[in-house]
């Protein structure tokens, strides 16, 4: 199978950050495994009527909210890479849609496993509000302890760093210590992650969209950290939104969006989308 030619993909992103936007040439042909297709679950019947579908001969596999957990992520990526050899499509799209970092017992190992999987040129990697507070932290110590109720402490363990005493340390030598033992590719990685990808009918985001305003209007606040408003809209957002941030029991499947955060950290359970044409299948 080719790579991902990113040279006849258009990718858009202006300095307001606004969604990417993709434009595809080529066709393929997918053919799942019949044991593949006995493992993934179907979609609900709350499918929308008129079915979103993708660019002829791209196929997606998009993951979220991971969490630190390194010890899930490496079979969705061997399930991912068998089913490329297999299937062999014209252009295999991976999306990872944030929240790599905190809670989970090693957010250093996933970062390594994300920063070298980035390599291979057909990656797209999203911003999650954990990357998004982590970076405000740094910015403004004062938020230490808010980070440390949020799972702030395995991250910081799994960098080498003792647990913090809130009562004895200080913030501002603590965030200084884990800058320095911080990988500077794990730095930048993080710098440069994305709010939001499309792909045909598909939009792609950590948390969600605000109903009412268009898909190029949206704030980073409500594409990072939205939930009840977006959640509990029926509205046809003009794509198809594909999401995480708020834990569900198994992927979500609903007439206008479907959530795939189905929290790893707490159950073992990372699910793994998969997109062809109109197809979504969740593992």
């Amino acid at each position: 199978m080719p790579r991902l030619p990113f040279g006849t993909i258009k990718l858009e992103k202006d300095a307001d950050h606004a969604p990417v936007r993709l434009e595809f040439s080529g066709a393929g042909v997918y053919r799942p495994r019949d044991r593949q297709r006995a493992m993934m679950s179907r979609a609900r019947p709350s499918l929308p009527v008129h079915k979103p579908q993708l660019p002829e001969g791209v196929r997606i596999y998009a993951i979220s909210d991971i969490h630190g957990c390194a010890h899930l992520l490496r079979p969705m990526l061997q399930v991912i890479d068998a089913d490329v050899a297999h299937s062999r499509p014209r252009y295999a799209i991976e999306i990872f849609m944030g929240d790599y970092i905190d809670r989970g017992p090693d957010t250093r190992a996933t970062l390594d496993i994300l920063v070298e999987r980035s390599r291979r040129g057909n990656a797209v990697f999203l911003k999650g509000n954990h990357e998004a507070f982590l970076v405000r932290i740094f910015e403004d110590p004062s938020l230490f302890e808010d980070w440390i109720g949020v799972g702030g402490a395995q991250t910081l363990m799994s960098y080498g760093l003792a647990p913090p005493d809130l009562k004895r340390d200080e913030p501002e030598t603590i965030l200084r210590d884990l800058i320095r033992a911080m990988p500077t590719e794990h730095l930048e990685f993080l710098d440069d992650l994305r709010l939001s990808f499309t792909c045909g009918d598909f939009f792609f985001v950590h948390a969600g969209v605000r109903p009412g305003v268009p898909l190029a209007e949206q704030t980073e606040r409500d594409l990072l950290w939205i939930r009840e408003e977006f959640l509990r809209s029926d509205e046809q957002f003009g794509k198809y939104i594909v999401h995480g941030h708020t834990p569900v029991r198994s992927a979500e499947f609903l007439a206008n969006r479907v959530n795939i955060d189905t929290g790893a950290y707490a159950t073992g359970n990372l699910t793994l989308m998969s997109i062809q044409g109109s197809r979504m299948l969740a593992l």
